[in-house]
C-alpha cells in the first residue's frame, strides 16, 4: 500500500512539474521579440477541439463560426507573419464558452474576461473548459439515467434468476426475514395503540405515507419496508437475505454511520442540557463539540462503547470547560461536571432514555426515506438538528438503495408475501363471516 501511495505521489509530481514547465515555456516565447507562437497554436487548436466537442448535434451555425474563426491555417499564416491576434482570439473563445456552459460556470467565465496576462488566462481557459467536459459528462449520464437504469434493473434481475437455480435452499433466507418482519408488525409498536411511541416527537404528519403504514398493519409494503428497516440494526451472525447479500457492505457502512449518528446527537443533546444553551449557542461551538465526539467515536466498533463514551465524557469536559472561560464564564461546578460524566457514559446502556429517543427520531426518519420526497430536513425532529447534514445524506443513500432493491426484487417479494399474508387474511375473512 506506501508502495502504491509513493508511486502515485510520484506520478503526480512528476505531471505536475511538466505542466507548470510547459506553461513557462508558453510564457518565455511570447516573450520574445517576435513572438513565438509554436505552443501557443496547440494550444488554439486543443480548445477548438474541446469547444466542437461540447456542440449539440444540431447546432451546426455554431460549429461553422467556430471553424472559421478558430482557421488553424490561417492561425499559422498569422502567427509566421507576426499577426497573431490572441486577445481577440480568446475573447472570441470566452463568448463562446459563455453560450455553451451551464449557468453554475457563467461566474468563472465572467472572472476570465478581466484577465489580461494572456499566459495565466489560457491556462484558466483550459481549466474551466474541463469543467464544462465534465458538466456535459453529467448531463448525458442524468439524461440516460432512466434508460440505464431500466436496463441494470433487466440485467440484474436475469443474473440473479441463474444464480437462484444454483442455490440449494432457494430464497429460505429471504423468506425467513420477510417473515420476521411480518411477525414484528403484529406485535410491535407499529400498531395503532401502541405506535405512538416510534411518532411522538417527531414531524410524520398522520397523513403521511408511514402513518398510513401504520393502520395497513399486514400489507405487503408495511412487511417490506419493516424488512428494510430491519437491516438496519442487523444481528451479527445472522444470515443475510439473498436478495440483499449485492448490498451487504453498503447496509454493513450505513448501520455503523447511523450507530455513530444516534451517539453523536444524544451526547449533544445531554450535554446542551446539562451545560446551559449558552454553550452551544455561541457560533462554532456545537460544531466544535460534534467534531471531538466524530474523532473519539472513529475507534468503533473495534474499541467498546462504554471505553469510547468515557474518554468523550473526559474530553467533552475539558472542551465545554474551555469554551465556558473564552465566553467569560466560570468553569462547570464539581457537581455539575460528575452530573455530565455520569450521563454521558449512561448512554453505553441499551436501555437509557436518551439513547432509545433518538434511536426512535432516526428510525423514524429512515422508514419517511423509504418513500418519494421523504428524505426532506422538514421531516426531521428538532433534537437531530446538530446531525442533519450527515443524516440527510445517510437517508438519501439508503432511499437510493432500497429504491433499486426493491425495482430488481420486487416480484421475488411478491410472491413470498403473498405466501405469508394470503393464510392470515383468509382466516380473518373467515373469521368476519360469522
Amino acid at each position: 500500500m506506501l508502495q502504491l501511495f509513493l508511486t502515485h505521489s510520484l506520478e503526480s509530481r512528476v505531471k505536475e512539474t511538466l505542466h507548470k514547465a510547459f506553461w513557462d515555456i508558453l510564457r518565455e516565447q511570447l516573450s520574445k521579440t517576435p513572438p513565438d507562437y509554436s505552443h501557443a497554436i496547440k494550444l488554439l487548436q486543443e480548445i477548438k477541439e474541446t469547444l466542437l466537442s461540447l456542440l449539440l448535434p444540431r447546432q451546426h451555425r455554431l460549429q461553422s463560426q467556430i471553424e472559421e474563426t478558430l482557421d488553424m491555417e490561417l492561425i499559422k499564416q498569422e502567427a509566421e507573419h507576426g499577426a497573431l491576434d490572441i486577445p481577440n482570439l480568446t475573447a472570441y473563445i470566452l463568448g463562446t464558452m459563455a453560450m455553451l456552459c451551464a449557468p453554475v460556470r457563467d461566474e468563472e467565465i465572467q472572472r476570465l474576461r478581466v484577465m489580461a496576462d494572456p499566459v495565466h488566462l489560457l491556462r484558466e481557459i483550459f481549466r474551466v473548459l474541463n469543467l464544462m467536459k465534465m458538466d456535459m459528462v453529467n448531463f448525458t449520464i442524468q439524461s440516460l439515467r432512466p434508460h440505464l437504469q431500466e436496463h441494470s434493473v433487466e440485467y440484474e434481475r436475469k443474473k440473479f434468476q441463474e444464480l437462484l437455480k444454483k442455490l440449494p435452499g432457494g430464497l429460505t433466507c429471504t423468506t425467513e426475514w420477510l417473515r420476521k418482519a411480518a411477525a414484528e408488525i403484529s406485535t410491535s409498536d407499529l400498531l395503532p395503540s401502541s405506535s405512538t411511541s416510534e411518532t411522538k416527537g417527531s414531524s410524520v404528519p398522520p397523513s403521511s405515507p408511514a402513518a398510513r403504514e401504520v393502520f395497513s398493519v399486514h400489507s405487503p409494503t408495511a412487511v417490506l419496508n419493516q424488512a428494510y428497516m430491519d437491516l438496519l440494526h442487523w444481528e451479527p451472525g445472522r444470515e443475510y437475505p439473498e436478495t440483499m447479500l449485492m448490498d451487504k457492505a453498503r447496509l454493513d457502512a450505513l448501520q455503523m454511520k447511523v450507530n455513530q449518528l444516534a451517539i453523536i446527537a444524544a451526547v449533544l443533546l445531554v450535554s446542551s442540557s446539562t451545560c446551559g444553551s449558552g454553550v452551544f449557542s455561541s457560533p462554532g461551538c456545537g460544531d466544535r463539540l460534534k467534531r471531538v465526539i466524530k474523532a473519539l467515536l472513529e475507534g468503533l466498533p473495534d474499541t467498546r462503547l462504554e471505553d469510547v463514551l468515557m474518554d468523550i465524557s473526559n474530553q467533552m469536559h475539558e472542551e465545554v470547560n474551555s469554551i465556558l472561560l473564552q465566553l467569560g464564564y466560570p468553569v462547570l461546578s464539581t457537581d455539575k461536571a460528575a452530573s455530565l460524566k455520569g450521563q454521558l457514559t449512561s448512554l453505553a446502556e441499551k436501555d437509557n432514555a436518551v439513547r432509545i429517543l433518538i434511536e426512535q427520531w432516526i428510525q423514524t426518519y429512515l422508514r419517511l426515506c423509504l418513500y418519494p420526497g421523504g428524505q426532506n430536513a422538514k421531516n426531521l425532529p428538532q433534537g437531530l438538528a446538530p446531525i442533519q447534514e450527515e443524516l440527510l445524506e445517510v437517508g438519501q443513500r439508503f432511499g437510493s438503495l432500497i429504491h433499486h432493491n426493491r425495482q430488481v426484487f420486487g416480484p421475488y417479494y411478491s410472491g413470498i408475501l403473498k405466501k405469508l399474508l394470503l393464510p392470515e387474511r383468509k382466516s380473518e375473512a373467515g373469521s368476519d363471516s360469522h
